[in-house]
């Protein structure tokens, strides 16, 4: 069973905690909340999303690099995670 299939009630609700703080910081827009706040909640939305990325990659790499007996699906799904890494950081 894939780790997205196992984690997917963990995975839909970091995702769902998100949307709410996606929402609520239109909201602030709409409503011309102060700066200070808006940034805050923009770093609040920014520290969940890299919870939920470091999530998928500790899942990724544990099932699929890890625990991978063939050879080439393990190197070809660490170049799928050295990759996503690559774009995720610039």
């Amino acid at each position: 069973m894939s780790h997205t299939v196992r984690d997917k009630k963990k995975l839909t609700t970091r995702v769902s905690k998100i949307q709410g703080q996606v929402n609520g910081l239109k909201k602030m827009l709409d409503e011309e909340q102060q700066c200070a706040d808006v940034l805050q909640q923009i770093a609040a939305i920014r520290g969940a999303v890299n919870g939920l990325m470091r999530e998928m990659i500790k899942g990724h790499i544990t099932e699929h690099i890890v625990l991978e007996d063939n050879i080439e699906k393990r190197e070809a799904d660490l170049e799928v995670v050295l990759s996503v890494l690559n774009s995720y950081i610039k």
